[in-house]
């Protein structure tokens, strides 16, 4: 059961919800429904952690985590996906998604050489916010479309080769039956 194998990743509910840092979300933290692992809470856990993986500003986990208990579903699921974006992958991901804006609005990239200091990010993102947030705005909704049906695809895969095995299990015992 697909249950299993996501059980055996995820952390146990007690230790999430006894997290100090996480005390400011109160009662809602405590439903059950978000701790639930079926094909719905899963994908859609996942669905709001890639979303939330792309939102440009700090702290996505906790937009995850909220956005996760509004819409009732696997809060574990949606903030570990936000780490699809972690310090080594953001570079890369933002780049990208700054480019795809690039290239829908029809805005020519800017290639400038980086310096990682307060002024030359704050000037820089004067000039590169709108392709940056559109980019962001379509590979966050298209990789949440995905992973929506990549987990859906998975959990039905996984629920058809089951039956399949328990089909092959009890046609072998017949077989076996009806040779004596």
């Amino acid at each position: 059961m697909p249950r299993q194998f996501f059980r055996k990743y995820l952390p146990h509910a007690d230790d999430i919800k006894n997290n100090r840092y996480l005390s400011f979300l109160g009662d809602k933290l405590h439903t059950s429904e978000v701790w639930h692992l079926t094909r719905h809470s899963l994908a859609g856990g996942v669905s709001v952690g890639l979303f939330c993986a792309f939102i440009p500003f700090p702290f996505q986990m906790v937009i995850a985590a909220i956005a996760a208990m509004l819409l009732r579903v696997n809060l574990p699921i949606a903030v570990a996906m936000v780490w699809i974006t972690n310090p080594l992958t953001i570079p890369f991901i933002f780049y990208g998604a700054y480019e795809i804006g690039a290239w829908v609005l029809g805005v020519p990239s800017v290639a400038q050489n980086f310096d990682i200091t307060i002024d030359w990010v704050c000037y820089e993102l004067i000039k590169i916010w709108k392709p940056l947030l559109l980019g962001c705005l379509i590979c966050g909704v298209s990789s949440a479309v995905a992973g929506n049906l990549v987990l859906r695809w998975f959990w039905r895969f996984h629920v058809a080769r089951n039956w399949q095995r328990r089909k092959l299990r009890l046609l072998e015992k017949l077989k076996n039956v009806t040779k004596r």
